[in-house]
Order: C-alpha cells, then sequence, then structure tokens
C-alpha cells in the first residue's frame, strides 16, 4: 500500500470498539508526548532553577494557552468538518477547506503574534504574576510567541490528518519534537543556564521541526487531499468557510472562554503566592496527564461519529459513546488511587520543596473531582462536536467556561470565604457541566437530524 492510500481511513465499518480504540491510541500516544513536551519545560526548569523558574514556566504557560484557543478552536473545528466530507465522499470539499484553513490559522497566528509584542506587559501582570518570577515568565512568554505559527501551523496540519482518519502521523512528528525538546532543555536550561528562556527555545523548535515534517506528508499527498500547495490556491473557499465558521466559532469560544475563565481564577490563586502558584502548576500538569486519554477518545469518538452521520450510519453513534465512557474509566479510576494514595510519587516529579509537598496533600479531593469530570466529558464532547451542533457547543462554551467556572470559583472562593480552597473546588465543579448537556442532548435524539443535513 503507497503513502498516499494510508491518508484516508474509513471509520464507518469493523467492530465500533476496535476501531475507536485503534484511532484513539496514536491520538492517546501523541498526546501522552505532547504533555512530556510540556511537562519537560516545568520538569527540567524546577530541577536547574528551582520553585522560581518552575512557577514562571507554569504562568507562561497560561499565557501560551491564552495564545493558542483560536488554534485549538478552529483546528478541531476543521476535522470534524473533514471527517464528514470523507464520509460523503467529498473530497473536493477536503482540500477547499485545507486551504481555508492554512490561509485563516497562518494569518492569525501572525497577527496575534504581533498583538502579543505590544501588550505582553498588561497580560502578565494581569495574571498578578509575583514580582520575583516576572521577568522570568516575560522570557518564557515572548520566545514561546514568537514561535507561534509553528504552534498553530502544527495544530492545523494534525487535524487535517486526523480528519482524514489518519492518526498515526501526527504521533510520530510529536514523536520527534519530544525526543528534540527534552535533549534541547537539557542542554540549553543544564550546561548554557539560558533558564525559562531556554526551555522556551527548545518548545519551539521542536514545534517547528515537528510543522515542517506534517507539511512535507501532506506535499508528497496532495493529490490524495485534493489541494496541490500551489500559492493561488492559499485562500479562502467560499463553499467551506461558512462550514468552518459555523461549527469553529462556538469551538473558538469555547476554548476562549474556559482559556480565560481558568487565568480568570488562577489570577486570584496567584495572590497565594509562588507556592500556590506551583502547586496549582503542577495539579494542571497532572490533571492533563489523564486529559491525554480523555482527549483521544473525544477526538477518535468525535471523527467516527462525523464520518457515521455523513455516511447516514446513526446506529453507531451509541455505540461509540458507551464504549468512550467504559474505555476512559478505566485510566480515571487507576489515577485517582495514585494521587488519593501516593501524591508525592507525581508532585515529587517537579520538586522537593516541602511547602509545596504540604500544599499538594490538601489539593487531593479537589484532583479526584477533576478525575471525575475528564472520565464524563468525553462522550459528550464527541457527540456534540462529531454531530456539528455549534449552537449545543456555543451552550457548552458560555455555562462550562464562563457562569459555571468563574461563578462557582466566586461562589465558593468569596462569598462562602473559601479562599484558595473555593477557586480550586469552583473550577473542578464546573468541569461536570458538559456531561450534563451532552446527556440531555443524546437522550433527546436530536443529533440524529445531521445526518440528513
Amino acid at each position: 500500500m503507497t503513502e498516499k492510500k494510508e491518508l484516508i481511513r474509513d471509520l464507518t465499518t469493523g467492530s465500533v470498539p476496535v476501531t475507536l480504540l485503534r484511532f484513539a491510541l496514536p491520538l492517546f500516544l501523541s498526546g501522552f508526548l505532547q504533555m512530556v513536551y510540556n511537562m519537560v519545560d516545568m520538569v527540567v526548569v524546577g530541577q536547574f532553577v528551582g520553585t522560581e523558574g518552575l512557577s514562571a514556566v507554569s504562568i507562561g504557560g497560561e499565557v501560551l494557552s491564552l495564545m493558542t484557543f483560536v488554534a485549538m478552536g478552529f483546528s478541531n473545528a476543521g476535522q470534524i468538518q473533514i471527517s464528514r466530507y470523507v464520509g460523503e465522499k467529498r473530497r473536493d470539499k477536503v482540500g477547499e477547506m485545507v486551504g481555508t484553513m492554512f490561509t485563516m490559522l497562518l494569518g492569525l497566528a501572525v497577527l496575534l503574534m504581533i498583538i502579543f509584542l505590544f501588550t505582553y506587559r498588561g497580560i502578565i501582570n494581569w495574571l498578578n504574576t509575583p514580582a520575583e518570577i516576572w521577568d522570568y515568565t516575560r522570557e518564557y512568554s515572548i520566545t514561546c510567541i514568537l514561535g507561534l505559527v509553528f504552534i498553530y501551523g502544527y495544530n492545523l496540519v494534525s487535524a487535517v490528518l486526523r480528519g482524514m482518519g489518519d492518526s498515526t502521523h501526527p504521533f510520530i512528528f510529536i514523536a520527534i519534537a519530544t525526543l528534540i525538546n527534552i535533549v534541547l532543555d537539557l542542554v540549553f536550561v543544564g550546561p548554557l543556564h539560558m533558564g525559562p528562556r531556554g526551555a522556551a527555545l527548545a518548545t519551539v523548535i521542536g514545534q517547528a521541526v515537528s510543522f515542517l515534517c506534517a507539511v512535507r506528508l501532506l506535499y508528497r499527498n496532495r493529490q490524495e487531499i485534493g489541494f496541490d500547495f500551489r500559492p493561488k490556491h492559499f485562500r479562502i473557499y467560499r463553499r467551506v468557510v461558512g462550514d468552518l465558521l459555523s461549527l469553529g466559532i462556538p469551538m473558538v469560544i469555547q476554548s476562549a472562554s474556559i482559556t480565560f475563565s481558568s487565568l480568570f481564577v488562577n489570577s486570584f490563586i496567584n495572590f497565594y503566592g509562588t507556592t500556590a502558584v506551583a502547586v496549582t502548576g503542577i495539579a494542571r500538569k497532572l490533571e492533563n496527564m489523564l486529559g491525554v486519554i480523555t482527549q483521544a477518545i473525544s477526538s477518535a469518538g468525535g471523527a467516527m461519529i462525523a464520518q457515521s452521520l455523513g455516511a447516514g450510519k446513526t446506529d453507531r453513534v451509541p455505540k461509540v459513546l458507551g464504549h468512550a465512557i467504559w474505555i476512559v474509566a478505566i485510566p480515571s479510576s487507576i489515577f485517582a488511587l495514585i494521587t488519593a494514595f501516593h501524591h508525592e510519587w507525581v508532585f515529587g516529579l517537579f520538586t522537593a520543596d516541602p511547602q509545596v509537598m504540604e500544599m499538594a496533600a490538601v489539593y487531593i479531593p479537589v484532583a479526584l473531582i477533576q478525575y471525575a469530570g475528564a472520565m464524563l466529558r468525553p462522550a459528550s464532547f464527541a457527540l456534540i462536536n462529531g454531530s456539528g451542533n455549534s449552537r449545543l457547543n456555543l451552550m457548552v462554551a458560555l455555562l462550562d467556561g464562563i457562569f459555571c467556572r468563574i461563578g462557582f470559583s466566586f461562589f465558593l472562593g468569596i462569598t462562602l470565604n473559601w479562599g484558595i480552597f473555593g477557586f480550586w473546588y469552583g473550577n473542578a465543579f464546573a468541569g461536570v457541566v458538559p456531561f450534563v448537556i451532552g446527556s440531555g442532548y443524546f437522550l433527546s435524539g436530536l443529533w440524529r437530524k445531521s445526518a440528513h443535513r
């Protein structure tokens, strides 16, 4: 079989759990490597620079997420639409969507980079960054943002490949990026003593290499995807941009609302000092360890549902959702047990600071709620995104990202005067909201209508 024929795969036939796991496994491995990729910065900086450097990378990571929510939203939307076109056997629309995504997202990356370079002081101050780590945070953030084009580019190319049913190549590319990042982190932060700036530079270089490798793969298979990479075809196509925007805007709003609300809540947590910043930052990385599994199942399930609805095979949708739930329940339980009984194993990866370890112990109940939400969300997101329901996506975005996350946090943290515990718990409780909405959507049967649009 040639490389070209491996890119587009049919996800609407065969055993549902086998297809789901087969498609999700490379996504999980990619997410795991992405998690390692992101954690390496904190681990290396924490060991070589200390708690101040670790806290700066934590806040710098939040700044980077503030600049990347657009890429995540539109990339996920593009992946779903491409899966839909593949199910409908509309390869012409696949090529037009590729050209539209390249033009929009790379253009937005350049625009956001320029905006950030003029506003970074206000953003870092808005996050209530402690004075002792302000310079470190600035160095890390600016270096990462200068490589924003590569970060956006990798996300969009990976979304194109996954939309066509190919989850293997994105895994290979992120593996390359992770290896480069680990090696350069150790060199830049260790012997060269570049601190957080060196960690950020390693991240940018790794993303750049993975993006270029992915573009090369698409170019070699340009006939299969229907996009020839000629300059005149890098434009926004009217026929598909409506599909991208109708689903992408709510997904961007969803991503933005969660990102902004998390940053807003964390800005209050940052008032509690460097130790609180370090614990919250490490906890988020640990939650992401489970998140890579849930995101893999959510993405794989969404692609399968999109192709199934495009092909009119609605009977496969409930099966996808059922298997998604039990698959995620297994690792969620394992994570909960490890965190509950041996939190020092995981927090100790980043620092040996006794104050951090002491505060981490009281964070355990919050982590368990976070794991429960992570277990319940994937099936709901797979259904909502796979069916292309933009209005429901917007509702989830507003409730989960703004009203519940900020509302719960303020009610518990300020109204009930729980302090940092209120902000922690409020953020955790909001993570269950998508499951409630998604369950109602499934029971209503309204998702079936998208198979006939």
